[in-house]
């Protein structure tokens, strides 16, 4: 095989977690200004009056908001797909399992950034329509509730995905086994956020966000692991390797 053509799959699998991890952080850093500097700023908790004024206010920002949400999903797909490349060697079968998780929980924030649409399009729209003001914001409060709801059940696959791939990390060898258990504990705090979400709303009122702040440890941790350490060459090249043929 000429130089040119040998393939090098160490040195790739090191390309995809550089890659991994510049998209990790690219969808840390537009989630938390999504929830903080848009959201948090311009929906006012119980009050749809507020909200829809502070929303018309600032409708660039609104709109920038759902266009960043937009940004993200396109950037958690190739993250999905470094993921897989890079865990398929430790359990090709679990890989495909939480690759289906993503696939999932992408589709359904997919709804929930429509949902984000939704509260806008009728407060633009309502002196057109001749109808009523407090009927028209509580359309697009109810959006945005809709929208917390949506995400709230994307994140329950995506915390499956995370504890499945927190296990991978784990039993992968090339990458540190601390974070991989930071990944499984930021996928048991997801998932858990959903269920008390749904199943005991006055606690979730209470235990919110301070229940996420490991998710972020925890996705932090690898995001960054993926950006400066990267994987162990060596090892990923032992577990990637073919097993020999029996005879």
């Amino acid at each position: 095989m000429p130089y040119h053509q040998q393939i090098e799959p160490g040195k790739d699998a090191q390309r995809y977690a550089r890659i991994a991890g510049a998209l990790y952080l690219l969808i840390i850093v537009i989630g938390l200004l999504g929830e903080t500097l848009v959201r948090n700023s311009l929906v006012v908790g119980g009050n749809a009056a507020d909200t829809a004024q502070r929303i018309l206010a600032s409708e660039w920002l609104w709109r920038a908001g759902i266009a960043g949400q937009l940004v993200l999903l396109l950037c958690a797909v190739g993250l999905s797909l470094a993921w897989y490349v890079l865990l398929r060697p430790v359990n090709k079968n679990l890989t495909l399992l939480a690759m289906f998780f993503a696939l999932v929980s992408l589709a359904v924030e997919s709804v929930s950034a429509l949902q984000l649409q939704g509260a806008l399009s009728p407060l633009l729209a309502a002196s057109h329509l001749g109808i009523d003001p407090r009927q028209v914001q509580a359309t697009a409060y109810l959006a945005i509730v809709g929208h917390a709801h949506a995400f709230a059940v994307a994140l329950l696959f995506f915390g499956a995905e995370c504890i499945i791939v927190g296990h991978l990390v784990r039993r992968s060898g090339y990458f540190p086994a601390p974070v991989g258990v930071l990944m499984q504990v930021a996928g048991l705090c997801y998932v858990a956020n959903t269920f008390i979400m749904v199943l005991y709303p006055a606690l979730h009122a209470v235990v919110f966000p301070a229940i996420l702040a490991p998710c972020l440890l925890g996705e932090s941790a690898f995001c960054l692991c993926l950006l400066f350490k990267g994987v162990d060459i060596a090892q990923w090249e032992r577990r990637a390797a073919p097993s020999p043929a029996i005879d």
